[in-house]
């Protein structure tokens, strides 16, 4: 089969992220980002092979937005393609799927029906999503579009796993359960890492931590996502960049009681928490090291909460896995926070989680195992590429026919 050039397309409340990949070789052509959308002043900015494209201009709505990336991707002197009928298929990422959709799917008017009615789940992101499958439709209407779905790997967990204690007559009427989210990371890192220790899934457990400005956790038991951080909303599990992830209950009706309304309840807890809150410096990694390098406390103690948090999560998923074959680590800070990953794994040896340590730093962020060669379980570091997972999951749909989800 000739190869194929695929768009992929995450369309957010004010940008829109695009990349161009082709299949089945794995290749990109190149990426870009529009961003400000809706502002004063909005800003295109694409690499590739032929050189940077960068303007800045008002981009009032999505709508122009997507007429900026024909552009730029067509553009005769740094563009990616020569003209939009090269464009063999499109993937979306969609946040949310609910219990609808446990794979990616090819889009039609039933699929986007349930993105649509799954936006009161993922208010901030279902909407802009479809923004973004309306518009590539319009520009593109001949062409196949997929739904690749961040909650779609974990629609594996069972009951035990994602039914709250919460009246059953909940989740029933409103689906209140964890659906997790950052699934096509932790299934494209899972992949990569059964190649690098040479394993099939089938008898293959895995902890993967997905950690960046979001963060989370997912138990793989043999190539099926068991168990995850993130709850029914992005904002459980992990303490995160800005998000609070665990707290009691209860701080929220004592809070309201205190004067907060849930509106700047909800903020504080996602956008004021966090490693930006508990150090009251950042929520960027770099930052906390530093000022925990110079001895501020708060930034100390940020980081010291931050790997508490994810160690006692990689406990929990090891006593549930039974066994564990590998332990991996991506996302921004995953990749490369060298001295994070040394914290979350202090007192992990236990478990059969060995860190070495020289290994961790000659590694620095490329993929490869990091754990001692006698430790139990193997320790690694996968850059995860969402891009190239949601490229991926489009060819098989559009062109091969394979429609369940393979890590």
């Amino acid at each position: 089969m000739p190869n194929k050039k695929i768009l992929v397309i995450n369309c957010g409340s004010s940008s829109l992220k695009y990349e161009v990949c082709q299949m089945p070789n794995e290749q990109s052509l190149g990426k870009g980002l529009v961003e400000r959308i809706g502002e004063f002043m909005g800003h295109i900015e694409q690499e590739s092979p032929t050189g940077k494209y960068d303007k800045k201009v008002q981009i009032a709505n999505h709508k122009i937005a997507m007429e900026y990336v024909v552009a730029a991707l067509t553009d005769k002197e740094f563009g990616i393609i020569e003209n939009l009928d090269e464009i063999a298929a499109i993937g979306h990422r969609v946040v949310h799927g609910g219990e609808s959709y446990s794979s990616s799917v090819i889009i039609d008017a039933d699929v986007i029906k349930a993105i649509d009615e799954n936006s009161e789940l993922a208010p901030l992101h279902n909407p802009a999503n479809l923004i973004g499958i309306n518009e590539a439709m319009r520009v593109w209407p001949n062409v196949k579009q997929i739904a690749v779905f961040d909650t779609a790997f974990h629609q594996t967990l069972p009951p035990s796993s994602y039914l709250y204690g919460l009246p059953r007559e909940l989740y029933e009427k409103f689906k209140i359960r964890r659906y997790g989210f950052h699934g096509t990371s932790h299934r494209f890192v899972a992949s990569k890492a059964l190649e690098l220790i040479h394993r099939v899934p089938q008898n293959t457990n895995i902890i993967s931590c997905h950690l960046g400005n979001g963060a989370s956790v997912t138990a793989i038991e043999n190539g099926r996502s068991v168990d995850t951080s993130m709850g029914f909303t992005p904002l459980e599990g992990l303490i995160m960049g800005t998000r609070c992830g665990d707290i009691d209950p209860s701080i929220i009706p004592f809070l309201e009681s205190k004067g907060y309304s849930s509106e700047e309840l909800l903020d504080i807890m996602n956008k004021k928490s966090g490693l930006l809150g508990l150090s009251g410096i950042s929520n960027d990694l770099r930052d906390l090291e530093k000022a925990a390098e110079e001895g501020n406390q708060n930034a100390i103690e940020a980081l010291d909460a931050y790997a508490y948090r994810i160690r006692k999560y990689i406990g929990a998923y090891a006593a549930n896995l039974v066994k564990v074959s590998a332990l991996v680590f991506t996302g921004g800070i995953g990749q490369h926070g060298v001295q994070m990953r040394e914290r979350i794994c202090h007192r992990l040896q236990n478990l059969g989680i060995v860190l070495d340590h020289e290994k961790n730093k000659l590694n620095g962020n490329k993929a490869g195992i990091i754990s001692e060669d006698y430790s139990r379980v193997t320790i690694l570091v996968v850059p995860t590429n969402e891009e190239l997972q949601i490229s991926l999951d489009t060819y098989r749909l559009a062109f091969v026919g394979e429609e369940k989800i393979l890590i």
